[in-house]
């Protein structure tokens, strides 16, 4: 990836991130990560992870924005009410962003400064050792093909299987409450 385009889809998604703070209309803040979406997946075809790009834009940007939408107009929220600012959420806010910084130093500054390796025949061949002789995988990668898709779906399911479940029912279970917030209540 160009380093112009890295910088272009990094800028769109800052500018989105920061507009969904800086908007008080939830319907302005959401459509702002739809924006911080695209550039997300800008990078991750910038990236040649083009299924994950492709995914990003289908279910984030498309599925799950709208859904962000229709819950928003479905509980009919209005703008949020100008109130005198205190000091308490502005030392809170700072506090949060000297955390993150110091966070972010310390893992930068432990991260070897290594490069991925090369994607070449060998490159794969070598890749195609950790999977089950005969599988899909490993097939693939034999023959000089990334499978991102299979990648994406055996690691999945494999190592991350338990926080996939977990997020799962997360999801239901905010899901469950926005039903419940949304009923109306008879007097």
């Amino acid at each position: 990836m160009p380093s112009y385009l890295f910088w272009l889809f990094a800028t769109v998604m800052l500018i989105g991130g920061a507009a969904v703070i800086a908007f008080r209309n939830p319907v302005s803040s959401a459509l702002s990560v739809v924006t911080c979406f695209v550039g997300l997946a800008g990078l991750f075809i910038g990236l040649s992870a083009f299924f994950v790009g492709v995914i990003q834009i289908l279910v984030y940007t498309g599925a799950v924005m709208v859904l962000f939408l229709f819950i928003i107009m479905l509980l009919d929220l209005k703008d949020e009410e100008k109130r005198a600012k205190g000091i308490a959420p502005l030392a809170a806010g700072v506090g949060l962003v000297i955390a993150f910084v110091v966070q972010l130093i310390g893992v930068l500054s432990r991260t070897p400064n290594k490069s991925a390796p090369a994607l070449n025949q060998e490159t794969l061949a070598a890749a195609a050792g950790h999977f089950p002789v005969g599988e899909k995988i490993a097939t693939s990668l034999t023959a000089g093909r990334l499978p991102d898709v299979q990648l994406i779906g055996h690691t999945l399911f494999t190592q991350y299987n338990l926080p996939l479940q977990i997020l799962g029912v997360l999801l239901l279970v905010a899901t469950i409450g926005v039903v419940a917030l949304s009923k109306k209540q008879a007097e």
